[in-house]
């Protein structure tokens, strides 16, 4: 009989890369069963998608009383009422003041796709700066924003131009904030006037790059160098959407609105959508027909935005998230010092990492990242690595994981890490 790992490396692009041979059966909150009926706990949540747990009952409730009344039109041939209450949501929800408008897409990398071209035609310009290790998509636009090359941009010819990369504040790696923005000084100086940028781009904590969280005041002067130029401020919220980092969106950190938000991933609650959220004045500058998809703001996904929006609220999933991080970090903590291969525990809410060097060096250890997802793996928990050096491990489970739950992952999570070593 042939395997399902058989038949997949047959059957699929071998470009569609795969963390596990785990094949889901069903699912529910923090919890996967595969084909052969293991059961395993999810600290990746479908990449940060889950932030409300496989099939919320709320969700697949919302879901289900969609399904009796349509499932397609295409809002710009026929629209719907759910898809202008959810822009409605988002308008008050996202970070800023004044009137806001919004757009439903798809996919994360849409959001991103849409938000610079909605940016390049408010201000007339061209340029737009990303960071070094920022992940914003696997379009061309996506690619070219984003910081890595492996494996995103390997071997897929020239990338969008007019692209332009900052070093991203990381005091572990020897990046301060005045670094970097000694860096897009002397980038305005020698590349590219500031007059011709329309955008600057950036995640408020990295997600593939490696978690990294900008410090603080960071965001807040990109703000005011925004303003400086007429430049415009866009903020992925892609991965730290929807109650990850402890907030709704991660900006609420650091006091500071961005020009438009793009966001995807947590708000389906395991549909796809997407949207950007930005001040009404840009959000208008496209002519009727300029935006949209066939398939943007899918009823179904349009639905189940809605309850994801009204579990965080109603199960405080933002203060949850907290708490879940502060635990893991304690227990992560606690092993540090017999662990010398841990150099840094981090994240806010309960986006969190821990990253790996060589023991008493500092020289990044994807082998030992490595070694810690395959032991936990073996011992049931499902982990997801990281980071430009792949030496990161991140936690990114279901913030409504019941507390059992997370107390048999965390015992997992130490054991792996311990036998890492062994």
């Amino acid at each position: 009989m042939t395997s399902l790992t058989d038949r997949k490396n047959a059957a699929i692009s071998r470009g569609v890369g795969m963390t596990t041979q785990v094949y889901a059966d069903r699912a529910e909150n923090a919890e996967i069963w595969d084909k052969d009926g293991n059961r395993y706990i999810d600290f990746a949540a479908g990449i940060a998608v889950v932030n409300t747990g496989h099939r919320h009952p709320r969700v697949i409730e919302a879901v289900k009383a969609q399904l009796d009344r349509f499932t397609h039109t295409c809002h710009q041939v026929v629209p719907y009422e759910n898809y202008v209450a959810l822009a409605e949501r988002l308008n008050a929800l996202v970070p800023g003041k004044g009137p806001k408008k919004t757009a439903f897409y798809t996919t994360g990398a849409e959001a991103v796709e849409n938000a610079v071209k909605i940016a390049r035609h408010h201000t007339g310009r061209a340029g737009v700066v990303a960071f070094a290790g920022g992940f914003h998509g696997r379009t061309f636009m996506g690619m070219s924003l984003t910081g890595k090359v492996q494996p995103y941009k390997a071997g897929f010819g020239p990338m969008m131009n007019d692209i332009w990369h900052l070093p991203f504040p990381n005091v572990l790696h020897g990046v301060t904030a005045e670094d970097a923005l000694a860096a897009l000084d002397r980038l305005f100086k020698a590349d590219i006037d500031p007059s011709r940028v329309a955008a600057i781009i950036i995640e408020p904590v990295q997600g593939e790059g490696g978690f990294y969280e900008a410090p603080a005041g960071f965001i807040p002067r990109l703000r005011q160098i925004c303003d400086q130029y007429s430049i415009l401020l866009i903020a992925d919220e892609v991965q730290t959407g929807f109650a990850r980092t402890g907030k709704l969106f991660a900006m609420e950190h650091h006091g500071t609105a961005a020009d438009i938000t793009t966001m995807a991933k947590g708000l389906g609650g395991g549909l796809p959508i997407s949207a950007v959220t930005g001040r009404a004045e840009v959000m208008d500058s496209p002519a009727p027909g300029g935006l949209g998809g066939t398939y943007a703001g899918n009823p179904l996904a349009v639905a189940a935005a809605h309850a994801v929006l009204d579990v965080i609220e109603d199960e405080q999933l933002c203060d949850r998230a907290t708490r879940l991080g502060q635990r893991l970090k304690q227990r992560l903590a606690g092993l540090a010092e017999e662990v010398p291969e841990i150099v840094d525990i981090r994240g806010p809410g309960f986006m969190n990492a821990v990253e790996f060097n060589a023991a008493g060096s500092d020289k990044p250890n994807p082998e030992f990242a490595n070694r810690v997802r395959e032991e936990a793996l073996k011992r049931g928990l499902i982990l997801l690595t990281c980071g430009v050096h792949a030496n990161v491990i991140r936690f990114l489970a279901p913030l409504t994981i019941p507390d059992v739950v997370f107390d048999e992952a965390l015992d997992m999570i130490e054991a792996s890490i311990r036998a890492a070593r062994g």
